[in-house]
């Protein structure tokens, strides 16, 4: 390798941030051609972790690593949320963790995950919810700090009702609970937008249900006046009990007074 291409490696890998994947994007911003990368990773510089996707070749990237070039040079709307974030913040630490986890990624109905980050192995299991939950807001999103980079991911706030999404689909109802039970410190003016916001009638009804459940003192701040909470039932669970303030089913370790079944 000439001098020229020494320098222009040193260069990019000086601005490049430590166990994070690089697109094409990112490295055309650097003035790097795709002859220039396919040069770089003859030399043992670089390594494909995917099509159009590369990593340093002696650094192992995690989720996070291949996130932070969707959020960044991708400038795609995905971030960590539902349990994922509240393991990041220390909500969920807990829970069992298996040998293989669970990252829970959100995103709009209309945003896909890039197929490189689809197909590697990021030693996870990787869920991907691609649902319109909120309505025009990035309410509740927050920066993740991690090293040399950062990701956005989901507030508590935010990330509990991610989670309620998918009870039933990808998460218990008792897990939920576990978790709703541990979060003492939400902020209700955050919540009350979040709620007004959300479009998912199941969510807003478990979210007060529970937070009511565990007596959280910030329900009594809430301002719940535009939440619209739907009409008739809903079957959360196939078996347990009837809720009839939030007309949800629930299930029997739930019940605080037997409500009858739908």
């Amino acid at each position: 390798m000439n001098r020229q291409k020494q320098s222009k490696i040193n260069q990019l890998l000086a601005s490049w941030p430590a166990n994070t994947v690089a697109t094409y994007p990112w490295f055309e911003g650097q003035g790097i051609s795709r002859q220039l990368l396919s040069a770089y990773k003859k030399s043992g510089w670089i390594r494909s972790v995917g099509q159009g996707a590369y990593a340093r070749l002696n650094e192992k990237v995690d989720w996070m690593g291949g996130l932070y070039a969707i959020q960044e040079q991708l400038h795609l709307r995905i971030h960590a949320g539902g349990k994922t974030a509240l393991q990041l913040k220390g909500y969920a630490h807990f829970l069992p963790m298996g040998k293989q986890s669970q990252v829970f990624l959100f995103g709009s109905s209309a945003t896909k995950l890039p197929s490189w980050f689809q197909k590697y192995d990021w030693a996870a299991r990787i869920e991907y919810a691609m649902t319109n939950l909120f309505s025009g807001t990035d309410a509740g999103l927050t920066k993740y700090e991690q090293d040399t980079f950062a990701i956005s991911i989901s507030t508590p706030e935010r990330a509990i009702m991610e989670l309620l999404y998918l009870v039933t689909q990808k998460q218990s109802f008792e897990e939920a609970g576990q978790l709703m039970e541990g979060l003492t410190t939400l902020r209700p003016t955050l919540v009350s937008e979040l709620l007004e916001r959300c479009n998912s009638v199941k969510v807003k009804r478990l979210f007060l249900f529970l937070a009511e459940y565990y007596n959280h003192s910030w329900v009594s701040e809430l301002n719940v006046s535009k939440v619209d909470l739907g009409s008739g039932k809903r079957l959360v669970v196939k078996t347990g009990c009837f809720d009839k303030k939030y007309g949800i089913t629930i299930p029997k370790s739930f019940c605080v007074e037997e409500g009858g079944s739908i």
